[in-house]
C-alpha cells in the first residue's frame, strides 16, 4: 500500500494552516506538522522529513525565503517547497523560485487546487504556467532586481535539448513538444530529464527560468496560442 504523502505547513496565521490542514486531510494527504515562522519550518523539516512544505513567504523571525535556501541546501534529500502568497507578483516569489522552490499558490486556492498541487511537485513537476514565470522574470530579472538569479552555461546541451528547453520555456507541455518535434512523448521526456540533470536544475520551473536568464527565450516571446 502507498504511504500517505506528508506536509509541512508553515504560516504564521492560524486559520490559515488550519484550513488546509482540513481540506488535505480530507484528500488523504498527512499534514505531520506545523510552523508559525521559517526558524520552526527548518527545525520541523529536520525532524519530520515531509514531502513537500507548504511555505508562507511573510513571516516573523526568519521569512520563507531564507526558510526555503536553508531546508533545500542543508537536506541530503529536501522536500519540495510551494511558495504561498497572496500576490502573484510579490517580489520574494521570484527569489524564492530561483533558490529552488517547485512553484508557488495564492492562499485563496481552490480545495481541488490545493490539493492536486502538492500530489503534482511531489512527483517531480513543477507548478507553474511558463506565462506566469514569465511575468516575473520580466518584472524583477530585467529591471535589475536583486534576485536569488540561477546561472548555467548551457554549452553542454546539444542543438536538439536547446530547442526543447525554448518551447519548454515558452510554455508547451511534453504531449505538444512531441507534436512540435514529431517525436514520442516519451522520447521528449528523456530530453526534459537530460537537460534538468546537465544544468543541475530541481524541476521544470528552474528550466523556464533559466531559459529567460540566460537570454534563450525573450521576456516578450510568447507562443501564438497562448494566453497571458
Amino acid at each position: 500500500m502507498t504511504e500517505p504523502l506528508r506536509v509541512l505547513l508553515a504560516d504564521d496565521q492560524t486559520l490559515v494552516r488550519t484550513g488546509f490542514r482540513m481540506i488535505l486531510g480530507a484528500d488523504g494527504i498527512d499534514v505531520v506538522a506545523e510552523a508559525t515562522n521559517g526558524a520552526e519550518a527548518v527545525d520541523a523539516v529536520r525532524r519530520t522529513r515531509p514531502d513537500v512544505v507548504l511555505m508562507d513567504v511573510r513571516m516573523p523571525e526568519m521569512d520563507g525565503l531564507e526558510a526555503t535556501r536553508r531546508i533545500l541546501t542543508d537536506a541530503a534529500d529536501p522536500p519540495r517547497v510551494i511558495i504561498l502568497t497572496t500576490f502573484d507578483l510579490d517580489r520574494y516569489v521570484y527569489a524564492a523560485l530561483s533558490a529552488g522552490a517547485s512553484g508557488f499558490l495564492l492562499k485563496d486556492v481552490t480545495p481541488e487546487h490545493l490539493t492536486a498541487a502538492v500530489r503534482t511537485v511531489r512527483a517531480g513537476d513543477a507548478l507553474l504556467a511558463p506565462t506566469i514565470t514569465r511575468r516575473l522574470v520580466q518584472r524583477f530579472t530585467r529591471n535589475g532586481a536583486d534576485t536569488a538569479a540561477l546561472h548555467r552555461d548551457l554549452a553542454s546541451l546539444t542543438p536538439r535539448e536547446l530547442e526543447v528547453l525554448g518551447l519548454l520555456a515558452r510554455g508547451l507541455s511534453n504531449a505538444e513538444l512531441a507534436a512540435r518535434l514529431h517525436l514520442a512523448e516519451a522520447t521528449v521526456k528523456t530530453h526534459v530529464a537530460r537537460i534538468l540533470a546537465k544544468l543541475a536544475l530541481r524541476d521544470r520551473v528552474q528550466a523556464v527560468i533559466v531559459a529567460y536568464e540566460t537570454g534563450l527565450v525573450s521576456a516578450g516571446e510568447r507562443e501564438g496560442a497562448e494566453q497571458p
